[in-house]
């Protein structure tokens, strides 16, 4: 929908910001496990998963298949959708500087640090767009992108409407021209070296000016970069300090009701999720500090098969229950800032344990797809390396066990009681999360004469238990010949990515793997 279109019909309705009448409101805290969210992502070409029965009186596939190859847990890092270790470019003070280093030097090196397989930039507003109608990126957004492509390193993006880390306005001058600012209510003292306690804070009125501009944005971003090679995640764009749904500490919000602070943020969701139709959107979970609504945009999330994150992992009971008990099919992204690996910023408690692994460790506790590798308010790669330097233990594991890693454990091969013979898979996840969509499997051979596909159930295999898919065989073709491969991909929102297994033994460089009998 066009800024002007928008604005018309919403003042032809008669509001603001031309809802229905009638909104959800507010969803109370309840436990997450065994929730009912809905149904999970479709499931296309489903493969029968079970149980294989071959003793009477259920022998449907006659003899007992038996297990003719089995793969070992891996520990190689791996870069696929839906998971990995994120390095940061941009987090909150805009591109970042390096004494005597260009902003394309520090950039690359950024993006060759090993353990990163994903990235993360976090523009203002007015640093990717000055005028209405057309998009105008800063050099570090266009310098990122251009190299997310080079090193095959997807981003994760978030337009900040409001950040107190900045001391000129997250908003663009035209915006500005059009949506008053008002005061927040309270005080935040702090340190008066940053920059945050160095101004007052204000937000926007999230009138129809500013929803209107808000939605032309994200067309024209998602015109450009939804479902294209660029783009791993979109964090959804809200109200308050960062984009995130609140202004802490601050006292309430500037809207005239909760109910028009529900209507901002209801709106704004679905701009998103509309324009976004190929990139998972991916929505902090917090308290709602501010009594905006957050609860209802949280539930939309998980309903419209989006994606969680949370800034800080030792914080409230509510956000790890959220986290923690998620449906396995949605990934959840953990940004917690790192130290510097210096005696200064370690923060070495009794025990020996820096604060950096500390945080780690609890986001594994929560299964988390994603975490964050940034140095704070001092984005560079030598931080990065220096804190894996001192503390290698910790991060290294994590870079093993991230998000999920999926291998066909068992291999069976049988024949049913019409002589069809089958292989089944029983695959398994070494890594702490679910998978974050419907895992694919494909039987194929080079010369094509065999291409056998279908998926799992959404979100398996899950961390614990054996998931087993069958596929029968055409006549004649012998499974263990060396010719037959399996292959992993990973659909979300319509689109496939490929996953390589996570497994000791050797694999194609598509990151399939031959089939060969090794039980004997």
């Amino acid at each position: 929908m066009k800024r002007r279109d928008f604005i018309k019909t919403s003042a032809a309705a008669g509001a603001a910001l031309g809802l229905a009448p009638v909104l959800k409101s507010w969803v109370p805290q309840h436990n997450w496990e065994n929730y009912n969210f809905g149904p999970g992502p479709e499931v296309k070409d489903r493969l029968y998963q079970g149980p294989i029965p071959s003793y009477d009186p259920e022998d449907y596939f006659g003899n007992e298949p038996e297990v003719q190859m089995y793969t070992m847990p891996g520990k190689q890092q791996i870069n696929c959708f839906g998971a990995g270790l994120i390095t940061y470019i941009s987090g909150d003070y805009g591109a970042p500087k390096v004494a005597g280093e260009s902003l394309e030097t520090t950039i690359d090196k950024l993006f060759r640090y090993p353990l990163g397989t994903k990235m993360y930039i976090r523009p203002n507003w007015r640093h990717i767009q000055k005028k209405a109608g057309k998009l105008d990126f800063d050099d570090y957004w266009k310098i990122t992108m251009d190299k997310s492509i080079e090193y095959g390193k997807r981003v994760g993006i978030r337009v900040m409407i409001s950040n107190p880390d900045s001391l000129e306005d997250a908003l663009p001058d035209f915006v500005l021209k059009k949506v008053p600012l008002d005061k927040l209510k309270g005080e935040w003292k702090g340190d008066p070296s940053q920059p945050r306690f160095q101004h007052e804070h204000y937000q926007p009125r999230y009138n129809d000016y500013l929803i209107g501009y808000f939605e032309e944005m994200q067309n024209l971003l998602a015109d450009k970069y939804n479902g294209g090679p660029e783009l791993e995640l979109v964090d959804t764009h809200l109200y308050g300090f960062w984009g995130e749904g609140h202004a802490w500490p601050y006292e309430g919000h500037n809207f005239a009701s909760k109910r028009d602070a529900e209507a901002a943020l209801v709106k704004m969701y679905e701009i998103q999720n509309k324009a976004w139709t190929k990139v998972p959107l991916c929505t902090n979970v917090q308290p709602d500090h501010s009594g905006v609504g957050t609860s209802e945009i949280i539930d939309r999330t998980i309903r419209d098969h989006n994606w969680l994150r949370r800034d800080t992992i030792l914080v409230d009971s509510e956000s790890i229950e959220q986290l923690a008990n998620r449906p396995s099919w949605c990934a959840a992204f953990v940004e917690c800032a790192m130290t510097h690996g210096d005696a200064a910023t370690a923060k070495v408690n009794a025990q020996g344990h820096p604060s950096g692994d500390n945080v780690i460790a609890h986001a594994k506790d929560v299964g988390a797809n994603y975490y964050s590798l940034w140095s704070f308010h001092s984005i560079c790669a030598e931080n990065l390396e220096a804190y894996h330097k001192r503390f290698p233990t910790v991060l290294d594991d994590l870079a093993q066990n991230i998000g999920y890693r999926v291998r066909p454990s068992f291999i069976w091969h049988g024949q049913d009681k019409e002589n069809k013979e089958f292989l089944a898979f029983g695959m398994t996840n070494d890594g702490i999360a679910g998978v974050p969509g419907v895992l694919r499997l494909t039987l194929f051979s080079d010369d094509k004469k065999v291409n056998i596909s279908g998926c799992l159930d959404a979100g398996y295999p899950d961390v614990e238990g054996v998931r087993t898919a069958m596929m029968y065989l055409p006549d004649g073709v012998k499974w263990d010949s060396g010719q037959l491969k399996l292959k992993a991909e990973v659909e979300v929102k319509g689109q496939r990515y490929p996953v390589p297994f996570s497994c000791s033994e050797p694999l194609n460089p598509d990151g399939s793997l031959t089939l060969r009998r090794n039980n004997r």
